[in-house]
């Protein structure tokens, strides 16, 4: 059917006054060849079809002419006075006080208050006193808000990824920061800074004390000097002790060809190597416990210090090698397990100096002797201080194998 010869409305009712009654009398698939016959001669939707079809009657209602506005512009010049004096509230806040406000402006001669004006706005609606507002539109006086994406342009530059398992070069580390508050996060307390490394597995863990830059730079510069293997990627979560100028020209300045990346908000799983370690590494020594002291935080390094060669050296881990559905169940598949450091000297990135560094700190260190030793130092993290302070314990700063882990990188 041609546009020019459309029904009009009268002809489409008298159209389906005609037809209702056998749309009445229809089985159900009648009605559905019904109304296919309707649709394509009325050019209405099924939809609409129904609903006609299905009214008391077809008669069209007569059309009703709107009322018409019955506040003049007297009045609405009085309420955007009022309005742009009380900091344009809604309706609903602004109704109840139109009236005295505008009486009290007058009082100022900030608007002219007649008596008839005066009863309209004691009158007036809510409903009304709204539309007559979106009418008005409220002026953009105030200073932009920012929101947290426009507020840390650093982390907005950053890329999100997560590292992929099948990474085969050292040097991508996931980063995430480990925090010892105890049941309150009031005041200042500890830290752990863990970096774990993809391919091998290698951990590298620093306590401090706060989240400043001074301290984060602090122990970042532990971890350089103690990794022996060049760092390539860091990859944290999006905190901001980690995306601050200082931080990220400090990683400039000391990390040549460092590639920085972060993972998705809310998804821990895009830094799901040092999630695990963080259990396993680190609440597992020292649990919720809260620790705020200088006397704790060397206690934890000198821990870390001995549980670095205790787990890099002795402790083996198995490599997620490939996952499989089959018959709607997944499968897993583990590589032989390995100590990250023969993971590493697998790589072949270090150098003849560096290798024999770490295979003599392996063949000088007892692991059952430095077991031993980090259990004493678990005991005297725990005892209150008074108890502590008795305990004499010269291992507090590491025996001088464990000490020596520190020059492997040199």
């Amino acid at each position: 059917m041609a546009a020019s010869d459309e029904m009009t409305i009268d002809e489409r009712r008298k159209y389906l006054k005609q037809q209702r009654p056998r749309y009445v009398a229809a089985t159900r698939a009648e009605k559905g060849r019904l109304l296919g016959e309707m649709e394509a001669v009325t050019g209405l939707h099924r939809k609409s079809l129904v609903r006609l079809l299905h009214q008391p009657s077809l008669e069209r209602r007569p059309s009703t002419a709107q009322r018409g506005l019955t506040n003049g512009l007297a009045v609405e010049q009085v309420v955007t006075v009022v309005w742009e004096s009380v900091d344009y509230v809604c309706a609903e806040r602004l109704q109840p006080v139109l009236r005295a406000t505008a009486e009290h402006l007058a009082g100022f001669d900030e608007c002219a208050l007649t008596p008839d004006v005066a009863t309209q706005l004691d009158t007036i609606s809510i409903a009304t006193l709204g539309r007559m507002l979106t009418r008005l539109g409220r002026p953009v006086l105030r200073l932009p808000q920012h929101g947290p994406e426009q507020a840390n342009r650093l982390r907005q530059a950053t890329p999100m990824r997560r590292i992929p398992r099948e990474t085969s070069e050292p040097g991508h580390l996931e980063v995430d920061l480990v925090h010892h508050a105890g049941g309150t996060s009031a005041g200042e307390y500890a830290h752990t800074l863990q970096l774990i490394d993809v391919v091998t597995g290698w951990s590298e863990r620093v306590a401090l004390l706060g989240r400043s830059q001074r301290a984060m730079e602090a122990a970042f510069r532990q971890v350089l000097a103690r990794i022996p293997f060049p760092i390539r990627e860091l990859h944290p979560d999006n905190g901001s002790e980690f995306f601050n100028a200082h931080l990220v020209r400090f990683f400039g300045e000391e990390i040549t060809g460092l590639t920085l990346s972060r993972s998705r908000p809310y998804h821990k799983n895009d830094n799901r190597f040092v999630e695990q370690k963080n259990a396993t590494l680190v609440r597992a020594y020292v649990g919720t416990m809260r620790l705020e002291t200088f006397e704790q935080l060397d206690l934890l390094n000198a821990l870390y210090t001995q549980a670095w060669v205790s787990y890099n050296l002795f402790q083996p881990v198995l490599h997620l090698v490939e996952k499989t559905v089959e018959d709607g169940r997944l499968h897993r598949r583990w590589d032989v397990a390995q100590t990250p450091g023969e993971r590493l000297l697998a790589t072949g990135v270090l150098t003849p100096p560096q290798e024999q560094r770490l295979r003599r700190l392996y063949q000088q260190t007892n692991p059952r002797q430095l077991r031993s030793d980090i259990n004493d130092k678990l005991r005297m993290l725990r005892q209150p201080p008074r108890l502590r302070d008795l305990a004499a314990d010269s291992s507090i700063h590491g025996t001088e194998q464990v000490a020596t882990s520190s020059h492997i990188r040199k």
